[in-house]
């Protein structure tokens, strides 16, 4: 079956270049390095000289946003380390360049695809001593060359859902040859590590969703409509997706019922949509205003649109109440959710809706201290937010300090296991 996988994966490789053409027009790939995922010419190696090399593929936002805190715990206690960072999507690379300009010892790339010659040649020309594929990055061609290479390899935070499971389990036995190739499994929750522990592998760890642990320096956060967001009433829509941006205005038309100064602010989780969002909120007479980074928010916008990344922080540290997205579409349930964490620690209100099966266990944690609510329509958001709204001070002081303690638990949980795994002669 591996041999299949290979073999199709290599005949299907100049069809990817049709492929990524189409993503490059629907702005879903950068136009200047989208060869680094197709071309051996463009993997732009960096010689590590004498130091080590650690690899962490990284796909998507969240995925890389939590590698960043452990590249900087093994920068301070490690000496003469390097990192190559890989990831895929076009938001995790622009934010990668921003965060990586910190960390002088690391180099970012997109990640090749899995084709048996592509990944051959990065992996012989990076030489990385030891490998991290982040949450459910499991790709066949790129483990077995691992293998062959004798690298050791993790899952770090692994996450397989109830859906990939039954799908990995259709071929249990290369399933059972892929991930023996693993020599340590981080798992975000119980669940995957039951699924690994059923496959008799060894060395699995539920140390609790290192997500949680995302240190906030709230004094670090700038924003440049400050002085506006601390005298209007307004509430911030995260990380929505295209289904909810009918949602979304509609709430904010049933608040106006009751508040007519009330503004609402949405970050669209892909940035390019934000032509859209504006257009579909003129149709429904609703003035609205596309901003850009360090540009002024206008008088009498009362829907405004966030068009530059990198942006949520900046809003959750002045919002009372947050909604986060990807929760409520329904064709997405097996993999809806994003990311609640940073608004909770920034003493939000979050609200989602009933799909949030990427985030459940941060969910239960969440609403068992009150700090999250779910909601079925936009009537039932626009109800709670009004409740908010009344009063626009924050709180929720202690989900900080609760949220804190907890990851940090799994932070020094898991770092532990990662230095077993790293070794000693790396000091």
């Amino acid at each position: 079956m591996f041999l299949v996988y290979r073999v199709l994966t290599t005949i299907l490789y100049p069809f990817l270049f049709i492929f990524i053409y189409f993503r490059i027009i629907m702005k879903k790939e950068d136009p200047e390095r989208f060869k680094e995922k197709i071309l051996v010419s463009h993997f732009r190696v960096v010689n590590k000289k004498k130091s080590k090399l650690i690899w962490f593929h990284a796909s998507s936002l969240g995925e890389f946003k939590s590698i960043i805190p452990v590249i900087n715990q093994l920068n301070t206690k490690y000496q003469h380390l390097k990192f190559l960072i890989t990831t895929s999507s076009l938001s995790s690379g622009n934010l990668a360049e921003i965060e990586l300009r910190k960390i002088k010892n690391a180099e970012h790339r997109y990640l090749p695809f899995d084709v048996d010659f592509l990944i051959d040649k990065f992996i012989r020309s990076w030489k990385p001593d030891k490998i991290f594929l982040v949450d459910s990055e499991i790709w066949p061609n790129l483990i077995f060359k691992t293998k062959k290479y004798k690298i050791p390899i993790a899952l770090f935070n692994a996450r397989l859902t109830s859906k990939s499971i039954s799908k990995w389990m259709i071929f249990p036995n290369i399933t059972q040859k892929i991930f023996r190739v693993f020599n340590l499994f981080l798992c975000s929750n119980l669940e995957t590590k039951n699924f690994l522990e059923k496959l008799n592998l060894k060395n699995v760890y539920f140390k609790g969703n290192i997500k949680l642990y995302d240190p906030i320096n709230e004094i670090e956060i700038e924003n440049f409509n400050k002085n506006f967001l601390e005298k209007k009433r307004f509430w911030f829509a995260a990380s929505t997706h295209k289904e909810e941006d009918l949602f979304c205005l509609k709430t904010h038309i049933k608040l106006k019922e009751s508040f007519n100064d009330i503004i609402t602010i949405i970050a669209p989780r892909h940035v390019e949509r934000s032509k859209e969002i504006k257009s579909l909120s003129e149709k429904l007479g609703l003035e609205a205003q596309i901003l850009n980074k360090k540009q002024n928010i206008l008088d009498k916008k009362e829907i405004i649109i966030i068009n530059y990344f990198g942006a949520l922080k900046n809003y959750f540290k002045y919002a009372k109440s947050v909604f986060i997205g990807k929760s409520m579409i329904a064709k997405l349930k097996d993999v809806g959710g994003q990311n609640p964490i940073e608004a909770a620690k920034l003493e939000c209100k979050v609200y989602h809706g009933p799909f949030v099966y990427n985030f459940e266990d941060i969910y239960k944690i969440l609403e068992k201290n009150n700090i999250s609510k779910k909601v079925e329509n936009f009537e039932e958001l626009s109800k709670n937010l009004s409740l908010d709204l009344k009063n626009p001070q924050k709180q929720n002081h202690e989900n900080k300090d609760l949220l804190n303690t907890l990851g940090e638990k799994t932070f020094t949980d898991t770092m532990m296991l990662i230095d077993n795994f790293l070794d000693d002669k790396n000091k």
